[in-house]
């Protein structure tokens, strides 16, 4: 009995302490595999209307007709987090749990970010020395956001114009040239559609979190804390 607990009980701290990441990644992979079924389905309803070959799963899902609806969904994800990390450096929103608080502004001393002779042991290593990995490291987060955007709005681009130029060609039409395609209103349909909607859960979630309250959550104020309080979580 004590070598079994021996052997379990060291996993269920792990899955306690990383259940978040786990539990997104668990329905990230679900959603996909939803989005390819339907998807799949949904393309070869269109394509036996038309009298077109259909796709088995597998080519549906390495297809740029699954490649463009993914990568356009993804670089408008990582667009907003992307300027939600850097606005919220220098810009506010009094009352807002998403704002740092008012007498933060800017970037914030050394102190205050326990860097280099202020960090603390188990500060991370780059954060202890100067120099280049210390500027590295402190602008890690915004520079890895902002490569998977500019890489996941780089597949949208290519796996879209493959896509729009597949249709063209079924509809007897000229296909478009790289430029062509970037000037097009598809394109810029695509994406235009994906970052208005995100510009909006993120204003909606900094202004709502000023007067609303969810218990517990870190994302809230805690619930008897005053509407003007900026920045408080609990």
């Amino acid at each position: 009995m004590t070598r079994r607990q021996g052997r379990v009980g060291p996993t269920r701290p792990r899955l306690r302490e990383n259940g978040l990441s786990l539990f997104f990644g668990a329905i990230l992979l679900l959603s996909l595999v939803g989005q390819a079924f339907t998807g799949q389905a949904g393309y070869n309803d269109q394509a036996l209307d038309s009298g077109l070959p259909t796709f088995t799963l597998v080519e549906y899902v390495t297809s740029s007709q699954f490649a463009v609806d993914v990568a356009e969904n993804w670089q408008s994800e990582y667009l907003q987090f992307l300027l939600f990390i850097l606005l919220t450096i220098y810009l506010f929103q009094k009352g807002s749990t998403e704002s740092k608080p008012l007498d933060k502004r800017g970037r914030e001393s050394d102190e205050d970010q326990k860097v280099a002779e202020h960090a603390q042991p188990d500060s991370p290593a780059w954060a202890k020395v100067r120099g280049w990995r210390l500027s590295l490291y402190s602008h890690s987060l915004g520079l890895t956001m902002g490569l998977i955007f500019v890489l996941s709005w780089l597949a949208q681009f290519v796996a879209g114009h493959s896509a729009y130029n597949a249709e063209q060609i079924q509809q007897l039409s000229d296909p478009l040239g790289w430029t062509d395609y970037l000037l097009a209103p598809d394109f810029w349909n695509r994406t235009l559609q994906n970052w208005q909607s995100e510009f909006l859960a993120v204003g909606s979630m900094v202004v709502l979190s000023i007067y609303l309250r969810e218990r517990g959550s870190p994302e809230s104020k805690p619930v008897g804390e005053p509407h003007g309080s900026t920045g408080s979580q609990g």
